[in-house]
């Protein structure tokens, strides 16, 4: 599966018991801290906390640019099954 399309069905189904906040890690080697976000066919727009050094509080980024995404709250990884993680110890 194409990476963009990993990153656009992971965002478009956040999980709902989780703040919409984290840290992207993009392929420009920068790191986007957000608070929020909305999703497009082909983008991402992520809502800063604060602005950046030049003074941007929204990002567009395109789901091809994204390498990571940071969670910064504490989170049981639970809370994730919705998004189709899966415990990964053996079933009896």
């Amino acid at each position: 599966m194409d990476p963009s399309t990993v990153w656009k069905d992971f965002l478009r189904n956040w999980p709902a018991d989780v703040d919409r906040r984290g840290i992207v890690v993009t392929n420009y080697d920068d790191q986007i801290p957000f608070e929020g976000f909305m999703t497009s066919e082909t983008m991402v727009l992520l809502e800063r906390k604060a602005p950046d050094t030049v003074g941007a509080r929204k990002v567009l980024l395109p789901f091809s640019s994204i390498l990571a995404i940071k969670i910064t709250d504490v989170i049981k990884a639970k809370s994730f099954q919705s998004a189709g993680f899966e415990d990964g110890r053996p079933r009896k």
